[in-house]
C-alpha cells in the first residue's frame, strides 16, 4: 500500500477473523497500514496475541470459534467495547481441503460422507453466517459500514474435487447478495472476494500429497508442484498473495468502494477465464 494510501482508513476500526496467519493476517496487515485500528479474531487465542503484536498499531487479539455465533457475538462485543465500535468485518475464517481425507482429485460426490459435508459448510459458510450475524449490531451503532467476505473461485465454478467446499463457497457469494441489498438503506455495504490460488498451509497440504500420489510430481518439492499448477492453470503467470487480497479488502473498506455493494469480486490472475475456453 502506497503513502497515498495509507490514510485512508484512518479513524476506522477492523475486525478479521481466522487472522492469525497466511490471508488473513495479509488482510489485517493491509488495514492497519491504511490507518485502521485491528481487531484479529481466531480460533487458538495465544496465536491471535502474537499476531496482533506483530502489528502493533494498537491491534488486539481475540479467541472465538468463527462458526459459533454465540462466540462471535461475545467477540464482537469485547471489540466494540474495546475500541468504542468497530466499523469493518472481514469474515476471512475457512479452509480449503479435500473433502474426503486422503482424496485429491476426481471425488465422486457419492462418497462424501454426510461428516465431511457437514465440515465443509461449517467452516466456510456458518463462519460468514455467523461472522454477519455479530457484525451487524456494532456496524449499525456507527450508521453504517462494510463487512468484506472472503469467498473463493471455487464457489463461480465447478469444483469436481471438492464439491462440498464449492457450494459453501457459492453460499457465501449468495449470502453477500442477500445481506447486501437487505442492509444497503442502511449504509453497510457486502462484498465479496473471490481469490484464485495462494500459497497456503492448505495447498501445501495438496501438493504434498499429488507429490506422494501422481509420478510426475515425484521429483518436485510441494512449492515446485504449487508454481507448475499456476504456470498451467493462471492465464497472467502469477500467483495472489495475502496483501493482494488485503490490498483490495481495503481499497472497498475505503473512500473508493462507498457505492460498492452485493460484487463477487474475483481476484485470480485470469485464471476462471479459461472455464469453458
Amino acid at each position: 500500500m502506497s503513502r497515498a494510501q495509507g490514510a485512508l482508513l484512518q479513524g476506522k476500526v477492523a475486525v478479521v477473523t481466522g487472522a492469525a496467519r497466511g490471508i488473513g493476517l495479509g488482510i489485517a496487515r493491509c488495514l492497519a497500514e491504511g490507518g485502521a485500528q485491528v481487531a484479529i479474531v481466531d480460533l487458538d487465542e495465544k496465536e491471535a496475541a502474537a499476531a496482533a503484536r506483530e502489528l502493533n498499531r494498537g491491534a488486539i487479539g481475540v479467541g472465538a470459534d468463527a462458526s459459533r455465533d454465540t462466540e462471535m457475538a461475545a467477540a464482537a462485543g469485547k471489540i466494540a467495547q474495546h475500541f468504542g465500535g468497530f466499523d469493518i468485518f472481514v469474515n476471512n475464517a475457512g479452509g480449503a481441503r479435500p473433502d474426503r481425507p486422503g482424496q485429491v482429485a476426481g471425488n465422486p460426490f457419492t462418497r462424501i460422507t454426510e461428516e465431511g459435508w457437514d465440515e465443509q459448510v461449517q467452516t466456510n459458510l456458518r463462519t460468514a453466517f455467523a461472522g454477519c450475524k455479530a457484525a451487524i449490531p456494532a456496524l449499525l451503532q456507527r450508521g453504517g459500514g462494510a463487512i468484506v467476505n472472503i469467498a473463493s473461485i471455487a464457489g463461480q465454478m465447478p469444483m469436481v474435487s471438492a464439491p462440498a467446499y464449492g457450494a459453501a463457497k457459492a453460499g457465501v457469494i449468495s449470502l453477500t447478495r442477500s445481506l447486501a441489498l437487505e442492509l444497503a438503506p442502511k449504509q453497510i455495504r457486502v462484498n465479496a472476494i473471490c481469490p484464485g490460488m495462494l500459497w497456503t498451509r492448505a495447498w501445501e497440504a495438496m501438493a504434498t500429497m499429488l507429490k506422494g500420489n501422481v509420478p510426475a510430481f515425484a521429483a518436485l518439492e510441494p512449492r515446485q508442484i504449487f508454481l507448475e499448477h499456476i504456470r498451467k492453470l493462471v492465464p497472467m503467470g502469477h500467483e495472489q498473495t495475502p496483501e493482494d487480497i488485503g490490498a483490495l479488502t481495503a481499497f472497498l473498506c475505503g473512500p473508493g468502494g462507498r457505492l460498492i455493494t452485493g460484487q463477487a469480486i474475483t481476484l485470480d490472475g485470469g485464471q476462471t477465464l479459461r472455464v469453458g475456453a
